[in-house]
């Protein structure tokens, strides 16, 4: 980008986490950040980029501890969330998640983990009831549970959004079932595909994946996130990059505004 105008930055980071070290870890954390992370400092490095809105992605780290997310979608109107409930969580406690701000619910298992019965009711309920309250489900899955998961929601009303292209622990990269049941998906017209965490998968591979989601997809139903503050590869990755990355895999700029102007919509209004 030497000697070029600076690209312009997208409207919103789509995908971020928040934490501080006094925050409860769930026993089965994958790691355990020694720093804290607190919105101030999020929302520094957005306005350090030229980002004006954000999403708060709940992190597995902490399970359904959203209280941090909460607070900070109280102080800052520019911000939502996604969180962590319990599948018996009732339509009044969703429908003050909504008002409060909350989007969606994460949904994320161990890789080697078996999905719930997908046809019975406790799971039917739930993904019912965030339809009804008007919250999304997102899916941070290994590939052969999104192979799984996939069909099954498709007879239901809920939106879906897939995080980390779809790709990330699936094996047989866009060959792999799980990748091949994300593009499958997006014919429902209610999967949207978050192209976040490229610091996470083959840095050669990327544009490739963004290329197939673009084609299959539109850039009406793709969300581009930072997934900052990068954990677990806070050394080698900054905001910087991660926007350079968006700009790399996706050159066009009025591609980039249409992602931008998607989740925009799907966040805010």
């Amino acid at each position: 980008m030497t000697g070029a105008a600076a690209p312009e930055p997208p409207v919103i980071d789509a995908h971020a986490h928040v934490f501080t070290r006094a925050m409860p870890f769930t026993d089965t954390a994958w790691t355990r950040p020694d720093y804290d992370y607190p919105v101030e400092a999020y929302l520094a490095e957005l306005d350090a980029h030229g980002v004006a809105f954000g999403v708060i992605t709940a992190a597995s780290l902490f399970g359904d501890y959203n209280d941090y997310s909460l607070a900070a979608l109280a102080q800052h109107p520019r911000l939502r969330a996604t969180v962590m409930l319990d599948p018996d969580t009732g339509p009044a406690d969703l429908a003050d998640l909504r008002r409060q701000g909350v989007r969606g619910v994460r949904f994320q298992l161990r890789p080697d983990a078996p999905l719930p019965d997908l046809q019975g009711y406790r799971f039917r309920r739930f993904v019912t009831r965030l339809a009804d309250a008007g919250l999304h489900l997102e899916l941070n899955l290994a590939g052969p549970q999104l192979a799984g998961i996939l069909p099954a929601l498709a007879e239901h009303r809920v939106d879906i959004v897939i995080d980390h292209f779809g790709l990330l622990r699936s094996e047989r990269d866009m060959e792999g079932e799980g990748f091949q049941a994300v593009l499958r998906s997006i014919d429902t017209g209610r999967v949207r595909v978050k192209i976040s965490a490229g610091f996470r998968l083959p840095a050669e591979r990327l544009a490739s994946y963004a290329g197939k989601l673009l084609e299959v997809a539109g850039p009406e139903r793709l969300f581009w996130g930072s997934d900052a503050p990068f954990v677990g590869a806070e050394e080698r990755m900054r905001f910087t990059d991660a926007l350079e990355t968006f700009y790399r895999i996706v050159p066009d700029a009025a591609t980039r505004r249409r992602i931008s102007d998607a989740a925009l919509r799907f966040y805010f209004f």
